[in-house]
């Protein structure tokens, strides 16, 4: 239990870093450079993935044995596209469906939508990625997924083609 403790912790480090990148990004694209909401938070996001890929896969999660490092990176896209899927669902409909009308980019109204939207968007996208990642790229004590888990299936599968 203290070690899924010190793994949330760690997590939410890491995701507190990425949310103040993609938050800063955003707000200076939409701010800015009067940017659409959604196109300004996928530019934001995949910004912040970057980071967040680096850190998470060094100091949150422990690489398995079990699992060629090409398929982590699948994993982790996936789990990103599904994140950004989400993010960009989120934010467009708090500021195309929500937000009132006659509200554009580049007003108080507009950034306090997309902020709204983009927090509730931070949070349900850091559960998802939390929830994926900790069952598919997760080792346990031995390094490996337990023992005829659908991970340990999967990262064994993709030994066979390559590390």
């Amino acid at each position: 239990m203290k070690k899924l403790i010190a793994q949330i912790a760690k997590f939410g480090v890491v995701g507190i870093i990425a949310a103040v990148i993609d938050f800063g990004v955003l707000n200076l694209l939409v701010a800015l450079f009067h940017m659409n909401a959604t196109v300004a938070s996928t530019i934001s996001f995949v910004v912040s993935l970057v980071f967040n890929y680096l850190a998470s896969m060094k100091y949150v999660f422990v690489h398995r044995k079990d699992m060629a490092r090409w398929m982590e990176v699948v994993i982790f896209i996936f789990s990103a596209i599904v994140g950004l899927l989400i993010n960009d669902w989120i934010i467009w409909m708090s500021t195309t469906v929500i937000l009132p009308a006659g509200s554009v980019p580049g007003d108080t109204t507009y950034a306090v939508f997309t902020n709204g939207g983009k927090i509730v968007a931070t949070v349900v996208v850091a559960i998802w990625n939390f929830v994926i990642r900790k069952w598919l790229l997760d080792a346990q004590e031995n390094g490996e997924a337990k023992q005829g888990s659908f991970s340990h299936k999967l990262g064994e599968w993709s030994l066979k083609f390559g590390k």
